[in-house]
């Protein structure tokens, strides 16, 4: 990938790995608001007086907020200098949380989660380019690892925190947080990343032709679709926590905590996988996500068989790095695009699998059924994929002949 922010002189390392870490920073806030609404689940029941499913619309609405923003925002800052298009985004993210913190009303919360989502895979999109461009030759796969570090750490630790501040004192605090870190991350970047003007080779025009290939769309399929078990799941753990499993709330950080080990996990064993097995980890991804998601019911009964099953569902998240990578490898000149319509995708799928697993709930399935309904999503996905690969060596096949 070629630089996409151009400095104007060397970083030093130590200025380089600060700004690498203020861009996880911002990772951190966005993975800390996007998760905590499952955490919180039953003190947004009790706040709102809805249902478990009424929530689970809070978390599809955030996520039908990064599906909108992230191609919307890619392609109308696709002129902007990334400094400053990263320095709105965390303003506009912090805005967005600060009206979650607010919000009054079950309506308004739906409404602020949908804003708050706005700017999410836009944010990531840009920073995993700067963190390539001002990484050392052959280490800019390290640098956009770390920004990605920060979505991982609040996996594991800032959404057990969140959900602890939840029961402690209110849930409101933790969207009161997220919006103060997100400005904090907007004051760093304004300090500590150099300001370069705008790249004038990138236009909204250049990245939506160079995205107009069938093997992009495959992969955000894939994303879209095949990652939705993991969502459909997730979203309902801490009810099924305390309904099936008969446990107590206080099981739910440790819980999340558990969830954030495999998401981790997952995340390096998705690197090592792309590097050794390319486009085909996907189906190793899958098939290892259609077996855990079919005994998530069984695992569920109780408390000792509960937790590794959890763990094993946060390894599901080895799909994203992956999918990443065959974003870049298919998707030309439209890396802003690409990188930000991965995160789309993938709310995409955090917006289907509570949708698909409240259908289940209210139909009088059990909060278990989650689990087949995942699996369902997994094969669809399995499915995608497998009509990608046909048509990949369809196409090589005609450019052979040719």
């Amino acid at each position: 990938m070629t630089r996409a922010v151009s400095e104007p002189a060397p970083l030093s390392r130590r200025t380089a790995g600060w700004i690498l870490g203020v861009l996880a920073l911002g990772g951190f806030a966005i993975g800390t608001s996007e998760f905590a609404m499952m955490g919180l689940m039953p003190e947004l029941v009790r706040a709102f007086g809805v249902s478990e499913p009424q929530v689970g619309h809070m978390i599809s609405s955030y996520a039908l907020g990064v599906v909108v923003g992230a191609p919307l925002f890619a392609v109308l800052g696709a002129a902007w200098p990334r400094r400053s298009l990263l320095i709105a985004l965390m303003a506009f993210y912090a805005l967005g949380n600060l009206a979650t913190a607010l919000a009054p009303t079950y309506p308004t919360m739906l409404i602020a989660r949908f804003v708050a989502g706005l700017p999410h895979g836009a944010y990531f999109g840009v920073a995993m380019l700067v963190a390539a461009s001002i990484g050392a030759p052959g280490q800019r796969g390290a640098a956009v690892s770390r920004v990605l570090l920060g979505l991982s750490i609040a996996i594991l630790v800032g959404n057990p925190l969140a959900t602890w501040l939840g029961q402690l004192s209110s849930w409101r605090w933790t969207f009161a947080l997220v919006a103060g870190l997100a400005l904090v991350t907007a004051a760093c970047v304004w300090r500590l990343l150099a300001a370069t003007p705008a790249d004038a080779t990138h236009t909204p025009m250049r990245e939506l032709r160079a995205f107009n290939r069938a093997q992009v769309w495959y992969a955000l399929a894939i994303g879209a679709i095949g990652f939705a078990g993991m969502f459909c799941v997730f979203s309902y753990l801490a009810p099924t926590l305390i309904h099936v499993t008969g446990v107590a709330e206080r099981w739910i950080p440790i819980a999340l905590a558990a969830f954030g080990v495999g998401a981790i996990g997952g995340n390096l064993a998705g690197g090592w996988l792309f590097d050794r097995l390319q486009f085909r980890a996907v189906a190793v991804i899958l098939g290892w996500s259609l077996a855990v998601l079919l005994l998530f019911p069984l695992a569920a009964q109780t408390p000792w068989s509960i937790l590794p099953a959890i763990v094993a569902l946060g390894t599901m998240g080895a799909l994203a790095p992956v999918l990443q990578a065959r974003l870049m490898d298919v998707a030309g000149d439209a890396q802003t695009l690409a990188a930000a319509s991965n995160h789309a995708a993938f709310n995409t799928a955090n917006a289907l699998g509570p949708w698909l697993g409240g259908l289940a709930i209210g139909a009088g399935l059990g909060w278990t059924a989650t689990g087949y309904v995942g699996a369902v999503t997994a094969a669809a996905g399995l499915a995608i994929y497998v009509h990608a690969r046909r048509d990949a060596r369809r196409a090589r096949a005609a450019d052979a002949v040719c």
